[in-house]
C-alpha cells in the first residue's frame, strides 16, 4: 500500500543520514587539526545523532507501518505518537541536560528556535494528528522538516559558539 508523502520521506531521511555524517566529519576534522573535545563537544555531537536517528526513524515509520497494512487514518496517528513524544521529550529536556553536562544553559537563540520553536511544531503536529482532522500526512511532514531544519540551525549556532573557544593545542617538542 502506498501512502502519501512516501517518496519525500525517503529523501528527507536520505537528507537526514547525510547531515548526521556531515557533522560527525566535521568534528573528526577539528579534532585532527589539534583542537581537544570539550565536554560541549561531545555533548552537541551526541544530540545532533541522536536526534537525527529520531527524525529519520519518524520518517521511515509511516512506510513501515504501511506494510502491516494498516489503514491510513491509523498510520499518522500512530507515526505521530511513536515519533512525536520522544522528540518532544528531547526538545523538552535539551536545556536541562545541557545544563548538567557544560554547566550552561543553550544561548537565547538556540533556545528559541531548537526549544520552544521546535517543542512548539511537535506539540502542534501531536495534537493535529491526533485529532484526526485533514491532511495528516500533510502536517506530519512537514513538522518532521521543520524539527530537521532546527536541528541544523541549531548546529550551525553551535559550531559558531564552539569555534570562538580556544582551540587548546598541545605544545610539541621543537625539532631537533
Amino acid at each position: 500500500m502506498e501512502i502519501k508523502g512516501v517518496v519525500f520521506l525517503y529523501t528527507l531521511s536520505g537528507l537526514m543520514i547525510t547531515f548526521a555524517g556531515f557533522s560527525a566529519l566535521l568534528w573528526a576534522v577539528r579534532q585532527a587539526a589539534g583542537a581537544k573535545l570539550s565536554p560541549l563537544d561531545r555533548f552537541i555531537a551526541k544530540t545532533v545523532m541522536t536526534y537525527i536517528f529520531i527524525l529519520t526513524a519518524g520518517a521511515l515509520l509511516p512506510a513501515l507501518l504501511a506494510l502491516y497494512d494498516l489503514p491510513e487514518k491509523w498510520i499518522w496517528p500512530g507515526s505521530g505518537l511513536l515519533f512525536g513524544l520522544p522528540m518532544l521529550y528531547l526538545q523538552a529536556t535539551y536545556p536541562g541536560r545541557r545544563r548538567k553536562v557544560v554547566g550552561q544553559g543553550p544561548p537565547p537563540v538556540i533556545f528559541a528556535v531548537f526549544v520552544l520553536f521546535g517543542s512548539a511544531v511537535t506539540l502542534g503536529m501531536l495534537g493535529y494528528v491526533l485529532m484526526g482532522f485533514p491532511y495528516g500526512s500533510a502536517v506530519y511532514v512537514t513538522a518532521l522538516t521543520i524539527d530537521f531544519f532546527t536541528v541544523i540551525f541549531s548546529f550551525l549556532a553551535a559550531i559558531d559558539i564552539i569555534m570562538e573557544q580556544p582551540k587548546d593545542v598541545p605544545k610539541r617538542p621543537a625539532p631537533r
